[in-house]
């Protein structure tokens, strides 16, 4: 390694002095720890990431190549911050030092990606967003504005697209600054001028693509109220179809890129002319239509004309059947007058059956007082056969101080002969039951 004692006796080349400085970064620093935030980040086709670390005050290239990029699990995104495993190295052909990073992992969001989330929390809260404020586009509109700068690529996409396209639309072009400290506040004098000189139908806010902080300047509040409370229908192309902005939330379209824009702002001129002939096309239907049911009714009117002697004809036809209709009413009119008379005599000749209704209506009573007459003299007999049933009976026996008495079978004994002596015998009561011995047993002789 190079030192000091010999430095004023030693002259080294360049690529002597970056191999030397490189020696001495790797074994003074080796693997260390960076914290910083993404930009400028760009995915090669090899696989190896190439970005930027900084902070804000100070920035360093770095490079992960493809194998240990494929080990991260996630994809970077520019604005964001990480902590990065790293070797400081330097490419000695150009005298950079640089940083391999050999493995990172998620730090935290990174301060204009913040400051991006806070200020659309801000807005989307206070109603910027809401898909009922959107104006709806002009199809087919005569003069269209564009917010832009004169030398951005994405004036020119959109001049091209609206030349083949829609030739016949006037494009205006309200110039502004796309990036830069200045840029925000002449976006906003130039969106402004294009609302207040209201020539136009729609206005596009367009943009190419960049970095969170190439795209700063279309995350303005200003610009978003502005955008806001425009009358003129606005869409925002601002970067590539990833890329969001503040501008892309509010405003009334959002189209992935300037070109996209330029298409959705109009409609073609081919399709244009393809609408009208459709139109055209049901314009002839519809004529011809109406033509077909003008002729057929036509038809018919003809087909209803009759002469005057064919009228004649039919007016004296109907006269004779009206005739004869009369006619018919004056036999008619005999004949009920017949029938009336036949009515009358027939009514003279019914007999009277009043009395025999009042007959019928009696009889129903009659009978009921009959059946009830019968009924009580069968419930007399009924209790009285009760009474003498109920002398009859063994209970009634029983009561008056009787007794039965049965065998161990349950037949009933009426002889003395019937039972043995130290039988068991039932004796029944009015009131319980008795089991006996029988001891002594005297017959009738």
């Amino acid at each position: 390694m190079y030192s000091s004692s010999n430095s004023s006796s030693t002259t080294l080349t360049v690529s002597q002095l970056n191999r030397q400085v490189a020696q001495l970064l790797e074994q003074q620093l080796g693997r260390i720890w960076v914290e910083g935030e993404i930009s400028n980040f760009t995915s090669a086709a090899s696989g190896h990431w190439y970005f930027t670390i900084k902070d804000d005050r100070a920035a360093v290239k770095a490079v992960m190549f493809r194998g240990r990029a494929a080990r991260v699990g996630f994809m970077p995104k520019a604005g964001e911050k990480y902590r990065f495993y790293a070797a400081v190295t330097m490419y000695e052909p150009r005298g950079d030092y640089q940083l391999q990073v050999e493995s990172m992992e998620r730090a935290g969001i990174g301060d204009l990606h913040a400051q991006f989330e806070q200020l659309k929390n801000k807005l989307a809260a206070a109603g910027l967003f809401d898909a009922e404020h959107k104006k709806p586009l002009r199809p087919m509109p005569r003069r269209v504005g564009v917010v832009t700068s004169l030398a951005a690529a994405a004036l020119r996409d959109v001049v091209t697209t609206m030349q083949r396209r829609a030739p016949h639309v006037q494009v205006y072009i309200y110039p502004a600054a796309v990036q830069g400290a200045e840029s925000a506040q002449q976006l906003c004098l130039a969106l402004g001028q294009a609302i207040a000189d209201n020539q136009v139908d729609t206005l596009l806010l367009v943009r190419g693509g960049g970095s969170l902080e190439d795209l700063w300047s279309f995350n303005d509040e200003h610009l978003a109220r502005l955008i806001y409370a425009s009358p003129i229908p606005i869409i925002s192309g601002v970067g590539h179809e990833t890329d969001f902005t503040i501008a892309d939330f509010v405003a009334d379209v959002r189209a992935p890129t300037p070109t996209a824009a330029a298409e959705l702002c109009c409609t073609s001129h081919a399709q244009s002319n393809a609408d009208l002939l459709g139109v055209l096309r049901r314009l002839q239907q519809c004529q011809d239509r109406i033509l077909e049911r003008a002729s057929l009714r036509l038809d018919r009117t003809t087909a209803r004309l009759v002469s005057p002697q064919q009228r004649l004809g039919q007016m004296r036809q109907r006269l004779h059947l009206t005739e004869q209709r009369l006619q018919s009413v004056s036999v008619l009119h005999r004949k009920q007058q017949q029938l009336d008379h036949a009515w009358h005599r027939l009514r003279r000749c019914l007999p009277d059956i009043r009395p025999m209704k009042q007959r019928v209506h009696e009889l129903p009573l009659r009978l009921l007082q009959s059946q009830l007459l019968v009924l009580r003299q069968k419930k007399q007999a009924l209790h009285v056969a009760e009474h003498t049933l109920d002398a009859l009976s063994p209970s009634a026996v029983l009561d008056r101080g009787y007794a039965i008495v049965r065998n161990d079978n349950g037949a009933i004994i009426k002889n003395s002969l019937d039972v043995n002596a130290n039988e068991q015998l039932q004796i029944q009561l009015a009131q319980g039951h008795l089991l006996v011995k029988l001891k002594q047993k005297h017959d009738l002789l």
